[in-house]
């Protein structure tokens, strides 16, 4: 699994013309599924992505977690985090297919849940509009290193 989170002070996915989550100050969280990647990986993921201390405190060190500072999560899939370009044209053989891909998304959301915080989401397997306003910016690329 890779994922890549950055710390915003707004967001919010489109698809159509209808807004289908939007949040304030927290965490835009794109995650790309690979195959042989599991239930115990999203858990692992879930638990680094909520604890992150990736908010300033009042001495402008990172030091504070969306949960401490009680902010909101926008969860979007995005296989394309799975491309390989080798050539021009990227390939995404690595990126597990939907049926895989589609319950361990949903797993995500629902140990992101368990925070307590608003968490959103993007729909899988949608064509997304993404709109964020990255705050620093801070951008952080997790991968869980059993899936490598």
């Amino acid at each position: 699994m890779k994922i890549v989170i950055q710390r915003v002070k707004q967001a919010k996915v489109i698809v159509g013309k209808k807004t289908v989550g939007q949040i304030g100050r927290g965490l835009v969280v794109l995650v790309g599924i690979k195959e042989g990647d599991n239930e115990e990986a999203v858990k692992t993921l879930a638990e680094k992505i909520s604890k992150m201390r990736i908010f300033e405190n009042k001495e402008n060190k990172f030091d504070q977690s969306v949960e401490n500072v009680r902010g909101e999560i926008l969860v979007v899939p995005q296989f394309t985090l799975y491309a390989d370009l080798a050539g021009r044209r990227p390939y995404f053989g690595e990126a597990a297919q939907p049926e895989v891909a589609k319950p361990l998304f949903e797993k995500l959301i629902q140990e992101l849940q368990k925070s307590g915080l608003k968490v959103e989401s993007g729909i899988f397997g949608a064509k997304m509009e993404v709109e964020l306003v990255n705050n620093g910016p801070v951008t952080i690329i997790l991968e869980n290193e059993k899936t490598k």
